[in-house]
């Protein structure tokens, strides 16, 4: 089909937003809409992702000029709304998507969002065929799509930097008030945001998902958690530290592992992830924690604290006002005027590779195996993590080879009424150096 309907040409420029708010989105738009404008295409911001579209609702929309963009690079969240709504699920939603959007002359479609929006761009690129260019624009406080080098997602670098003064805040009260705490940091599948912060703020551990080779269960994280706070009681005195956990770690557990936990609801997203925020990670390990401390001689409190919401849609940092106007005009420079070697390709992901513009194919960035995008993970291998690592109190192999050490600990570890000698501390907790990985 040639791009016309109703004897129009589609020649509009669209922009949805889909996933969750990060720092950002609204410089995406302004950049897009200015760039379009200025080179004669008129743009519709498309509400709530792709939510009415999949109804065939063609109202819920707006033409944006000038006025309407201008300055927003500055604020949070989006000026178009966000929704979860996932048209890939039923042949019929796509169907009504593509129709809608061709009723509204919409022939170059910007998406912003993270991993699954993004595997819905590539759907929607694949079933348009020729009639609508896709660009997106990938978006994520988690900071998990496969871009190529070290370049973070739009949105990271601002919530890293907001979670890192929230948690030195925390940091400061711990030791002021002699009492742990144990904070969960959002990120579905990896653990980059978690560890950013805790790696900036120099908190006494963090503990991500990349460091388990398999499954994750409960009580593995119980006594990380509980051998840190043994360590720093014993070696240095201190009833103090601040916990950093990444919420990815739940995708980890066994479903049946997590509903045996008494409270524990699993509930699933369009795109069939568990809702993690439903289950509250910070608040069971603190309880199992304090269970097994509570006969302690001398008693530990912890506090459960979960961060996520609040870093989603803060006012944008320096680094990120200005990355996200070079994606926005990145997008519409694919769309409206593709090198040679993209003119025949329909749908790619935008990005910066060492300062350079550089488009990714849908096809490069999803999983053989799954179909779905490829998720990039903390590499635990690499010198950034073995530092970070290092400066984390945890139970660490010289532990168990310094004799004086393993008492020390195993001291510590003894309750009221019942001694634990070294031997007992060595068989409960040296797994921890030899069967996870990262371990130094």
């Amino acid at each position: 089909m040639s791009k016309e309907a109703s004897g129009d040409r589609l020649d509009r420029v669209g922009i949805l937003v889909g996933g969750g708010p990060a720092p950002g989105i609204n410089g995406v738009i302004s950049a897009v809409t200015l760039e379009a404008l200025n080179r004669g295409h008129k743009v519709l911001g498309i509400y709530d992702g792709f939510h009415w579209l999949m109804a065939g609702n063609t109202e819920r929309v707006k033409a944006l000029d000038h006025d309407d963009v201008s300055r927003i690079h500055f604020q949070g969240g989006s000026i178009l709304n966000t929704s979860r709504a996932n048209p890939t699920k039923k042949p019929e939603d796509m169907r009504r998507v593509l129709a809608a959007l061709e009723d509204l002359r919409i022939g170059y479609l910007v998406t912003i969002g993270g991993d699954d929006t993004m595997f819905a761009a590539s759907q929607l690129a694949k079933s348009a065929g020729s009639r609508i260019r896709v660009c997106h624009v990938p978006k994520t406080i988690d900071n998990d799509l496969p871009l190529p080098g070290e370049i973070p997602t739009f949105g990271f670098e601002t919530a890293r930097q907001l979670g890192f003064t929230l948690v030195q805040n925390l940091m400061e009260d711990s030791r002021t008030t002699n009492r742990w705490y144990f904070v969960v940091v959002m990120g579905r599948s990896a653990g980059h945001l978690a560890l950013g912060i805790g790696r900036a703020a120099g908190t006494t551990l963090t503990i991500i998902p990349e460091e388990f080779a398999g499954p994750v269960h409960i009580n593995t994280l119980c006594d990380i958690l509980e051998g840190a706070i043994l360590k720093r009681q014993a070696l240095w005195g201190r009833q103090d530290g601040v916990a950093v956990i990444a919420e990815g770690l739940l995708e980890r557990i066994a479903v049946d592992e997590l509903t045996s936990i008494e409270g524990v609801r699993i509930v699933r997203d369009s795109y069939g992830h568990l809702r993690l925020a439903e289950m509250d990670l910070a608040f069971i390990l603190k309880s199992m924690v304090e269970q097994r401390l509570a006969g302690r001689s001398s008693p530990i409190t912890v506090v459960h604290k979960s961060i996520g919401y609040e870093l989603r849609c803060a006012p944008p940092v320096a680094f990120d006002c200005e990355y996200v106007r070079a994606l926005g005009y990145g997008a519409i420079e694919f769309l409206l005027n593709p090198a040679p070697e993209f003119s025949s390709v329909n749908g790619v992901l935008a990005c910066l590779d060492n300062g350079k513009l550089r488009y990714l194919k849908f096809e490069e960035l999803l999983d053989p195996q799954t179909g779905k995008t490829r998720v990039r993970l903390v590499d635990v291998g690499k010198f950034s993590y073995r530092i970070a690592r290092e400066y984390m109190i945890r139970l660490e192999r010289e532990d168990f080879e310094n004799k004086e050490r393993t008492e020390a600990l195993a001291r510590a570890a003894s309750a009221r009424d019942k001694t634990c000698s070294a031997e007992e501390f060595q068989r409960k907790f040296q797994y921890l150096v030899t069967e996870l990985r990262g371990g130094i």
